[in-house]
């Protein structure tokens, strides 16, 4: 953080309201990080080897918040998230299959490569740029570290796997039909707490999220694009099979649902 960040060339002239509110609430958003660690080490108890990558995998993603964190409280100190704000979205959330979760976070990493992307080109201040590069750039290295544990996954435990995977990246591809974009973080994972238990219903404002893709960043049907083709691609170099459409996932998928449940 005192290295890669070039905090010297910080302009106020060029970080608007607009632009600062929205950090802070990525801030926020990614100090979900914690209860999602807790939920893997819960769930991945039989994987040490897995459980042993949350470690770094969680260190990384709380430097996301930090370094947010840390921007707000060099040039916006006002805007700094409260400690409850962060408490917040310290929920626990219920226990899931591993294989299915291990999917879901993977493509919630491939997307989040693109939106950090975005937001990179949205903002005008030149270290918030630097900023949200970098994290890009992160989410798309511990995607490819979570490949690497999905292709682990085919070998230990086969059509399973291949069930699990396709399942949640047919979900995961299909934001198109839900009208929403789906991540980890609008998900509903508490019954308990619902309809408050997904992480965005959880922050100071929870319609910001929507708002930050469809009007500031400007995540539109191109970009959504990007995301389904990410999937489509690493999911057809993980089965060798070529996926060119969700439909030919989803047919894949059906095969070894069947199969499974027989």
């Amino acid at each position: 953080m005192s290295t890669d960040v070039p905090w010297a060339e910080f302009d106020p002239t060029l970080l608007t309201e607009e632009q600062a509110l929205t950090i802070k609430m990525n801030a926020i958003t990614e100090w979900s990080a914690l209860p999602a660690t807790e939920m893997f080490l819960r769930d991945n108890k039989h994987d040490s080897d897995f459980s042993a990558f949350m470690s770094i995998w969680f260190y990384e993603e709380q430097k996301h918040s930090l370094v947010l964190q840390e921007y707000l409280r060099r040039f916006r100190p006002d805007l700094v998230p409260t400690e409850a704000e962060l408490h917040a979205v310290r929920f626990e959330f219920e226990p899931a299959p591993p294989l299915e979760t291990l999917m879901l976070h993977f493509c919630g990493e491939v997307r989040l490569t693109q939106w950090y992307r975005r937001a990179s080109d949205w903002h005008t201040e030149p270290v918030i740029k630097k900023i949200y590069d970098h994290l890009s750039r992160d989410e798309a290295r511990h995607g490819g570290a979570y490949l690497k544990f999905m292709k682990r996954a085919l070998e230990q435990d086969g059509d399973a796997a291949r069930a699990a995977f396709s399942k949640i990246g047919v979900l995961m591809a299909s934001s198109s039909r839900s009208g929403k974009p789906l991540h980890p973080t609008n998900l509903h994972v508490n019954k308990e707490l619902f309809p408050n238990d997904t992480v965005q219903s959880r922050l100071p404002d929870p319609e910001w999220l929507e708002r930050w893709l469809d009007t500031q960043i400007v995540f539109g049907k191109d970009q959504e694009a990007r995301v389904i083709a990410g999937i489509l691609r690493n999911l057809s170099m993980l089965f060798d099979q070529e996926f060119e459409t969700i439909t030919d996932l989803n047919r894949f998928r059906k095969q070894y649902a069947s199969a499974t449940a027989s």
